[in-house]
């Protein structure tokens, strides 16, 4: 690796970069393809892992090699994509076991009305990522990209949307 090539890629100098990224990606997609078993989840974090080397690369210092340094980086995105995993799942175990103890009335036609209004009185910040969890099916990390918050955030919002969302419909029945 030439170190004239990182300095300039550290200096703003993107061709350098761009060269930088290409002689790394196969060496980094093989790698996570490696650690995970999945290749699309090779080729996401790899995606990720690049788009952070760019952000970071004026942090690298001549410590560890070049190639060492942008492992090091696609490891822990793996490790923070496989936390973040997990923690999907648990929410989604933890929704399902909730929507068997408490499962949702069915609305009828006069009731979609009245969650239809009730969806319209939600803050957009609540309403926004119901719509497209529960309406179009979209996944958190779809939605988080999206609207451009944390994935961990799309899920608390539609969960106190959710809950804003029945306090408003239970209200709205005892009136």
């Amino acid at each position: 690796m030439d170190r004239k090539e990182i300095t300039r890629a550290q200096h703003g100098d993107q061709q350098a970069l761009a060269k930088l990224l290409k002689e790394h990606y196969s060496f980094v997609v093989k790698y996570l393809w490696k650690m995970s078993g999945d290749e699309q989840v090779a080729y996401d974090v790899t995606q990720e892992t690049l788009a952070k080397v760019i952000q970071k690369i004026h942090q690298y210092k001549e410590q560890a090699s070049f190639s060492t340094w942008v492992i090091q980086i696609a490891t822990h995105t793996y490790l923070d994509m496989q936390r973040k995993q997990k923690r999907k799942l648990d929410f989604e175990q933890q929704e399902r076991e909730r929507l068997r103890r408490e499962p949702p009335p069915i609305p009828s036609n006069h009731e979609w009305h009245d969650v239809q209004e009730a969806l319209w009185e939600l803050e957009d910040q609540y309403r926004i990522p119901i719509v497209l969890k529960h309406y179009y099916g979209y996944e958190y990390e779809e939605i988080a990209r999206m609207t451009k918050v944390k994935a961990g955030t799309v899920k608390s919002r539609v969960y106190y949307g959710l809950d804003k969302l029945r306090k408003e419909l239970q209200h709205h029945e005892r009136s």
